[in-house]
């Protein structure tokens, strides 16, 4: 379902999908030696081989048009040319939990989510309650787990 809505991304994550789609691309002709291969055996509706060629043809179809489509409407974002007072997408988030822990996250796009790398989506539950916030306000999530909350202590664009 394509969408005409922007998709904001650091350079590693447009870097990514562009590595993804070239690999995709290159398996395509790979997967149709391997449709005539099997065509060549016969009775296709007894042969598994054939079903899952044209399977996995599908899938990559299908992802090749998703990452298309993602990419046609990538924002790059660098966070080093961002500044303000702001939590915005690209900020880098220093926190501290009711524990007083402290956690720092960078908001990213879905693509270079890893929350073990400190990289959270600004779609997710934390992110979305970051946006918009600045220095000393408090924000509560909810999670699987209950309610969590986080206090900014800072925000940098690096």
């Amino acid at each position: 379902m394509a969408s005409a809505d922007k998709v904001p991304m650091l350079e590693e994550g447009h870097r990514k999908l562009n590595e993804e789609l070239k690999r995709l691309k290159k398996e395509r002709p790979e997967i149709v030696e391997a449709i005539e291969a099997a065509r060549a055996h016969g009775d296709l509706s007894e042969n598994a081989e054939y079903h899952a060629a044209k399977e996995r043809q599908g899938q990559i179809e299908a992802t090749i048009a998703d990452l298309e489509d993602r990419l046609s409407r990538a924002m790059v974002i660098d966070p080093k040319s961002l500044s303000g007072n702001k939590v915005v997408f690209g900020a880098t988030v220093t926190l501290t939990d009711e524990d007083d822990k402290k956690v720092k996250y960078q908001l990213v796009g879905q693509v270079e989510a890893d929350a073990n790398q400190g990289r959270i989506s600004y779609n997710s539950p934390l992110g979305r309650a970051l946006i918009g916030r600045q220095v000393g306000e408090e924000v509560e999530v909810s999670t699987p787990s209950g309610d969590r909350y986080y206090e900014i202590k800072k925000i940098e664009f690096v």
